[in-house]
């Protein structure tokens, strides 16, 4: 097989790590959206997760204020309203309203869910260490929504550089998961 040279700085497009999700943060009244693809999890149980958010975003700095986001899972059908979300600075937009998406309260976080995803998880900062050096934060799972009609979403994964792909096909292959 005949390979070429790959600039390191384009591995990301390799490497993508999960779903394209919108990053719910607010505090003391103001709310925000992130599109974010930087994610993984780390841990079942309690569930942990880890993502980076770049010191640049106005998510940032109230995730670190609040110590809670909401993780929202939304399927291709919302590309447009992710991608807009992705490109536009929530220091001076209301994205729920720019984007037309619908804020609903949320159970254990004082950050609201997006209702036209079809997944929410509530989480809670609980590791910080990684923040100054890689803007990495680690969050616990403390509640989480699902829509029980969505069984296989096409879900949107960043290929980086603008490029996105859709997944929803799914194999059943054997697995000792529980």
């Amino acid at each position: 097989m005949a390979k070429r040279t790959l600039p390191p700085g384009k591995v990301y497009a390799l490497l993508e790590p999960g779903p394209v999700v919108l990053l719910g943060t607010a505090w003391r009244g103001e709310r925000n959206l992130m599109a974010m693809s930087w994610h993984s999890m780390l841990d079942f149980e309690p569930p942990l997760l880890g993502c980076v958010v770049s010191q640049g975003n106005h998510s940032f700095s109230l995730l670190r204020k609040s110590r809670e986001c909401v993780i929202n899972i939304p399927t291709a059908e919302l590309a447009a309203q992710v991608v807009g979300c992705g490109n536009t600075t929530g220091a001076k937009v209301d994205k729920f309203a720019r984007f037309g998406l619908t804020p609903k309260p949320a159970r254990t976080v004082a950050v609201p869910l997006v209702d036209e995803c079809f997944a929410n998880l509530e989480c809670r900062v609980v590791d910080t260490r990684g923040v100054n050096k890689y803007n990495w934060f680690v969050l616990e799972v403390t509640h989480a929504w699902v829509d029980p009609k969505v069984k296989a979403p096409d879900t949107l994964h960043h290929r980086g550089f603008g490029r996105f792909m859709v997944a929803g096909a799914e194999r059943t292959l054997p697995s000792r998961m529980k």
